[in-house]
């Protein structure tokens, strides 16, 4: 699993008991995973199908900084399936984990596509200008 992104969580990520709140958790877990998606299929025109249960394992506090980690583990003829946890960046405890995050590839329509992709993508060449 890659560990891309960073987010610190500030006082307005804070639920009323001073811990992390769930939702901005989920906010952040769910860009990143779509800013995947995006770079593996190579389009920007793919949705948030489905999120399989989630599983708070511990909190976090201000102050403390967060990785997130996401990897595709299965290739659709529309859809791309990743696995996601986020972990403390320090203590490396995790936080949260999804077993599965399905994104499909949509027309103009917003209709299933196919992608034509069936392998991970592990550099950045798709974003780079030609």
């Amino acid at each position: 699993m890659n560990f891309y992104t960073r987010k610190w969580v500030k006082p307005e990520d804070l639920n009323a008991h001073g811990s992390l709140f769930g939702g901005s958790l989920l906010s952040w877990i769910d860009e990143e995973a779509a800013i995947y998606a995006i770079i593996q299929l190579g389009t920007n025109r793919c949705v948030t199908k489905y999120m399989s249960e989630i599983n708070f394992i511990s909190s976090a506090k201000q102050g403390d900084i967060l990785e997130l980690g996401i990897k595709a583990i299965h290739f659709g003829t529309t859809s791309l399936t990743l696995t996601c946890e986020a972990r403390n960046k320090i203590t490396k405890k995790s936080i949260l984990t999804i077993d599965k995050m399905v994104f499909v590839s949509v027309d103009e329509n917003g209709k299933p596509w196919p992608h034509g992709k069936t392998e991970i993508t592990y550099t950045d060449e798709r974003l780079r200008e030609e």
